[in-house]
């Protein structure tokens, strides 16, 4: 099932991270922490540096020409005043600005028996925190539902990590069920009026957002984390059936011995799947396609290796 209705988004609800959790969600933050952190290896840092570039090259000295050196580096004025070769050397302007935007509406306590939707969006986006802060980017969190629920500026450091993470493990949802990425791209928009490298974490569950998708993949260098359950795209013939959409709270009871019905439902899933990855491709968007049932690591690297063969 599919959201039907959209609300206006709200204002971002500041909520404080010294608020008393259970020692089972701290536990579970803990673990998560612990987990993503042994992932980021320099590899996977580095995979990430090459995908991602600074913001351009800073020049930083001029050295004696060595056999090998390139010709184009040459400094000429140098060279024709000292009547020796000398090369210039520059070095990389590497100081991102990372923003993980990340869905935490009611759609996302769906998932396998393994993990939750909004498990795996909470260990991407400490894998990427993680990331980046290790080649020292900073990095802000937006969460949002049907409107900005939290927003956390842009920091560097390992301290700001484990905020991030906490904040997306221990946010309590406001009470609303749907999911507006319009809104939540808009406010992108505001509290970003300088390039940044996004990723939108969601499950994509939403639409009316294409214009304001074009307008942020101008102004930024957007990806698009997309998360999905297998459960979601297929029905088990088992009998009558209520389902309830996560998204809106709207029940309906099925009989899923019917094969038309259950047919009907998975080409409407692929079909929503297919026109997402069409927007995303027409948008300039990067896309990260994960399933709650696979290892996500590896779909990262192979994305920021893509990334890095095309540029």
């Amino acid at each position: 099932m599919r959201p039907t209705s959209r609300q206006r988004p709200g204002h971002s609800g500041q909520h404080e991270l010294g608020e008393t959790l259970s020692p089972e969600l701290l536990q579970k933050i803990k673990h998560i922490q612990i987990h993503t952190q042994h992932l980021v290896t320099d590899s996977l840092a580095g995979e990430y540096q090459s995908a991602f570039k600074g913001r351009g090259m800073e020049f930083e000295q001029v050295r004696d020409y060595h056999p090998g050196d390139d010709v184009r580096h040459i400094d000429w004025n140098v060279t024709a005043r000292l009547g020796a070769p000398f090369v210039k050397e520059h070095r990389e302007e590497r100081e991102l600005t990372v923003m993980l935007a990340v869905d935490v509406s009611s759609s996302g306590s769906f998932g396998t028996r393994d993990k939750l939707k909004n498990e795996m969006a909470a260990e991407v986006a400490a894998i990427l925190a993680y990331t980046a802060i290790k080649k020292n980017d900073r990095v802000g969190l937006l969460l949002f539902s049907d409107h900005v629920e939290q927003y956390i500026p842009p920091k560097k450091g390992r301290a700001h990590v484990w905020r991030v993470i906490r904040a997306i493990l221990g946010h309590r949802a406001e009470g609303r069920r749907g999911t507006d990425l319009d809104g939540a791209l808009e406010y992108l928009g505001r509290v970003t009026p300088r390039r940044v490298v996004a990723f939108l974490i969601s499950d994509f569950l939403d639409r009316g957002f294409e214009q304001r998708l074009r307008v942020a993949a101008r102004r930024h260098d957007l990806t698009a984390v997309i998360i999905g359950a297998r459960r979601e795209t297929e029905l088990p013939a088992v009998g009558l059936l209520e389902l309830e959409d996560a998204e809106t709270g709207e029940l309906l009871l099925v009989d899923t011995r019917d094969r038309r019905l259950r047919e009907r439902f998975a080409s409407d899933s692929r079909s929503h799947r297919g026109e997402l990855r069409r927007l995303l491709r027409e948008a300039g968007v990067g896309e990260i396609d994960l399933w709650t049932d696979e290892p996500y690591v590896d779909a990262i690297v192979r994305f920021f290796r893509a990334r890095e063969r095309r540029r």
